[in-house]
């Protein structure tokens, strides 16, 4: 623009000129920015309503998708324009570490895709700053007793809620600052405790681990169930998928939401049929892998013909 304007004989705006160039309108149009009304209070000082905690209380089923790529651009894509409901990202089995989850939530929290946070444990310093960066939504890998889920859950809270959670007066949860007081009170409503069932512990514990105040959803991990079994790697097994359909039934009778991953279409159905509120119907990374392998093995054989 630049060397047009000089090659002109145009003389180059100043700075502070430009800044007064008005925006489109359509620009500020909030129809435009997808859930960001309902999401977004009007008033700025007020906490996001986290629609995926709201819709799992209300019943709704929501589909998902795992990630571990460790990019803004994946985070951004799916929160915006894939249709889905939630995803994760992934501390526990991906390179995922504080920076990463930061830039993500920028990327993600004014889509339409809530993103869900897993954390590597339910270890209080990780969950705090993980909040402090303004996540809502976690889960708990390798909860089995309901004494861990109380921990996970006291890991979330004020001291005034009966938790040990330290306080931040300037970070971005808290619009950094001055800016959002009501925070500290509205926070907890819309934090969502999702506790990972992995372990034929956990899966005897489930009325127990579900009854605990705070807890909102029990979401059912299928590769450790499988090895706490006996049948490491092999999730689809029948006695794998019989506790695992039973620990379904458990969660919905206890009035709690069940979750559930999958990459398996057939087997995210029978989640879905058998009550799960929310699953993940794969990965990034396995969508990816299996999608370029589709590809290269067609055009290699097209190739081969010619």
């Amino acid at each position: 623009m630049y060397r047009a304007l000089r090659a002109a004989g145009q003389s180059l705006p100043k700075p502070a000129e430009m800044l007064k160039v008005p925006l489109p309108s359509s620009s500020l149009e909030p129809s435009t920015c997808g859930l960001v009304r309902c999401r977004f209070a009007s008033d700025p000082t007020r906490v996001r309503e986290n629609l995926f905690k709201k819709g799992l209380a209300g019943g709704a089923r929501q589909i998902g998708l795992w990630t571990g790529i460790r990019s803004t651009l994946v985070a951004e894509m799916l929160s915006h324009v894939s249709g889905m409901d939630w995803f994760v990202i992934d501390m526990e089995h991906s390179p995922n570490e504080l920076g990463d989850v930061l830039l993500q939530l920028q990327a993600s929290q004014r889509g339409e895709a809530e993103p869900v946070v897993r954390v590597p444990w339910a270890e209080p310093v990780v969950v705090k700053r993980v909040l402090d960066l303004g996540a809502q939504s976690l889960i708990f890998p390798w909860i089995n007793t309901a004494e861990e889920a109380k921990s996970a859950v006291e890991a979330t809270r004020y001291p005034s809620l009966g938790g040990i959670r330290g306080v931040m007066s300037l970070a971005r949860m808290n619009n950094y600052g001055a800016q959002n007081p009501h925070y500290y009170k509205e926070a907890g409503p819309q934090i969502c405790n999702i506790m990972q069932i992995e372990t034929m512990e956990a899966v005897d514990n489930i009325e127990a681990i579900a009854a605990v105040d705070g807890v909102d959803a029990l979401f059912v991990g299928p590769s450790d169930l499988s090895a706490s079994m006996g049948f490491i790697g092999q999730p689809q097994h029948p006695e794998v998928k019989q506790v695992i359909q039973q620990a379904f039934s458990r969660i919905v009778a206890s009035g709690k939401a069940a979750g559930f991953l999958t990459a398996n279409k057939s087997d995210a159905k029978w989640a879905l049929k058998c009550g799960c509120q929310f699953v993940a119907v794969g990965s990034d990374m396995q969508m990816l892998t299996a999608a370029s392998k589709e590809a290269a093995a067609e055009f290699h054989d097209f190739a081969s013909k010619l």
